[in-house]
């Protein structure tokens, strides 16, 4: 299984070892991070992506910028500075802000210490860990539900963007509960969006399932809702960036459009994430703010410009499924059902 992010000890200094995604499928490269001004870049331009990904990127970035400052000798101000721009690299995901924040809460001061930087190692590895662990129990959690709601029988899916072992820190969470059936010889064929602009349904998500064995086709985004309307997948599955306190849920921009298709075909919308994307101080979808990313990812392909000059581009990043279109909102904590009663879920 590929690792999107670890740490690396026997260099010096140490480093945060990524794949960069946004070579795949044609290049299989690694980043090799070692302080912070790289680590956000490679956050901002999606070389690592992904809500519990990105989870562990603010974890170990507060070692790596520990790390940085015992080099450079910066004093407190200096590292809590860098330490707040790893955090805020990008805003709707809010697992960023939680491994940072997480890793900032075990230490007994943010200061460019050794005591400081095992602390913090230590934390982010444990957060590592129970990333994948949390991972393999919603993945199990997700198949057994589906397979409750829709017969002990071989399934066809549809999923948008990429939520596998690319995504997290091992396994994945939409994507694990994919191939959780598979192994079980429960999953028969998988929808991909393409997942418009930048394309991580069709780099990422087919590379990760013919990795697998598993079969599948990469379709257009704007096909999937038809996918759905002609009876060809039995459920949808997407992964989340951020849960409110109501069950609202941001995605890759495009998910909303397979919940509403999806309820006007009668068939499960299931999103699949750690209980860590779960933000209880957001109590609606409505108050996420949503990333907006450069024009040129909507005006040009491979640095070629397809639109007419002085033409403008909206490209937000996410967007927000009510939860009154999910089905199921599966963490390793179990599966709840958002449309049963109309509370905060969490």
């Amino acid at each position: 299984m590929v690792k999107a992010i670890e740490w690396v000890a026997s260099t010096n200094p140490p480093q945060i070892r990524l794949i960069d995604q946004t070579l795949l499928p044609k290049e299989e490269k690694y980043l090799e991070i070692t302080d912070v001004v790289d680590l956000v870049d490679a956050i901002q331009i999606l070389a690592v992506r992904g809500a519990p990904a990105l989870g562990a990127a603010g974890g170990y970035g507060v070692a790596l910028a520990i790390s940085q400052g015992q080099r450079e000798q910066w004093d407190d101000d200096r590292l809590a500075l860098e330490v707040g721009r790893i955090r805020d690299a990008r805003p709707t995901a809010v697992n960023l802000a939680w491994g940072t924040d997480r890793v900032l809460g075990s230490l007994r001061a943010l200061t460019a210490t050794d005591e400081a930087f095992s602390q913090a190692l230590s934390e982010a590895h444990q957060l590592a860990a129970e990333d994948e662990e949390a991972n393999r129990a919603l993945a199990s959690a997700g198949a057994d539900w589906l397979l409750d709601q829709l017969g002990d029988r071989p399934l066809r899916a549809v999923t948008h963007c990429n939520t596998g072992a690319l995504a997290t820190t091992a396994w994945g969470t939409a994507y694990g509960i994919l191939h959780e059936l598979h192994l079980r010889g429960r999953l028969e064929f998988v929808y991909v969006d393409e997942t418009r602009p930048l394309l991580q349904g069709t780099r990422l998500t087919s590379w990760e399932l013919s990795r697998d064995g598993i079969p599948h086709a990469v379709e257009v985004d704007g096909a999937a809702a038809s996918t759905i309307l002609r009876g060809f997948a039995d459920f949808a599955v997407i992964g989340a960036d951020r849960i409110t306190r109501n069950g609202d849920t941001a995605n890759k921009v495009g998910s909303v459009a397979l919940a509403l298709a999806a309820n006007y075909r009668g068939i499960p919308f299931v999103v699949a994430a750690p209980s860590s994307t779960v933000d209880v101080d957001t109590p609606r979808g409505e108050l996420i703010e949503i990333e907006e990313r450069p024009a040129e990812e909507v005006l040009t392909i491979g640095g070629v410009s397809l639109a007419a000059e002085g033409a403008q581009a909206f490209n937000p990043a996410f967007d927000v499924t009510p939860h009154e279109l999910i089905s199921a909102i599966v963490t390793e904590n179990g599966v709840v059902e958002p449309g049963v009663e109309d509370r905060p879920l969490f």
